[in-house]
């Protein structure tokens, strides 16, 4: 598949969320759940916020996909997260995960080992996440270490390729990490998206909420271009947002609008290349 025919098929992935409105709930980090949701809506998706283990395994079977964030750990989530992603393995549903924070606390790290059982379809994250999650599973990262500064990544999202590539070689899926110049891969094709903001970084749940659109477009096409759909979103939305914006709280206003208001064509037509290795 070269970039012509991705491009096809990501400006179709836009558009087929705009018209389906897919079922996308989310178990996600409580201080950027609001921004998850307006992101999710505004994208085309329907979201629903689960915290119980019953109403994870029950809309489990029921929504077109599913966002599991791990920025803030309440304890129920001890149960409800792996009944959670044991009910969307068994209804074969797609789902996100972003393994924030990963390296941080025992509970943490006992959920994302379990996730190794029932893996997600996406993973996106930073790349010290992505080079810790890969680590953890005991997948050939290229780096040996744990995580990162709590949320912040210390690794360039280059750095974090081989450990990108083996986790989605093993999910059979997509991963996607973010940085300055994002990367996504399927294992075998890496494709860098251009564009977006700094002011992203001054915006509390800028990556959360790339996670939950991710999942929107996970429920309307193949991993690959779910993620680099939600990718070029984020990158040419941002873009234009910050064009527009005095400082982060404008900014996260005006990119909300951008996302509800661009053309498919510009998501798709978002500046793009094959990364050769």
């Amino acid at each position: 598949m070269d970039l012509k025919e991705i491009r096809s098929e990501v400006k179709e992935a836009v558009e087929k969320a705009r018209k389906t409105c897919p079922l996308v709930p989310s178990i996600t980090n409580t201080v950027t759940i609001n921004l998850v949701a307006n992101a999710q809506l505004a994208s085309g998706g329907s979201a629903a916020m689960i915290y119980l283990p019953d109403e994870g395994e029950g809309i489990g079977a029921i929504c077109q996909a599913f966002y599991i964030n791990m920025g803030t750990l309440l304890p129920i989530y001890a149960e409800t997260l792996p009944r959670t992603a044991r009910a969307l393995q068994a209804h074969h549903k797609p789902w996100v995960l972003d393994p924030v924070g990963i390296g941080l606390g025992g509970l943490r790290t006992v959920l994302l080992k379990e996730f190794r059982e029932t893996p997600p379809t996406i993973v996106r994250g930073n790349a010290s996440e992505i080079i810790g999650l890969a680590n953890l599973w005991g997948l050939d990262a290229g780096i040996k270490k744990e995580g990162g500064r709590g949320v912040d990544s210390v690794d360039t999202v280059d750095s974090a390729i081989p450990a990108a590539k083996s986790l989605a070689s093993f999910i059979h899926g997509a991963v996607a990490v973010s940085g300055e110049k994002d990367i996504v891969t399927d294992g075998n094709r890496v494709i860098r998206s251009f564009g977006g903001s700094v002011l992203f970084t001054k915006v509390t749940g800028s990556g959360c909420s790339l996670g939950g659109v991710t999942a929107v477009y996970a429920a309307v096409s193949k991993p690959l271009i779910g993620a680099l759909t939600a990718v070029n979103m984020y990158n040419a939305a941002g873009k234009r947002a910050a064009e527009k914006a005095k400082g982060p709280g404008t900014f996260e206003k005006y990119f909300l609008d951008e996302m509800y208001t661009i053309s498919a064509e510009d998501v798709a037509g978002n500046p793009m290349e094959m990364v050769e290795e």
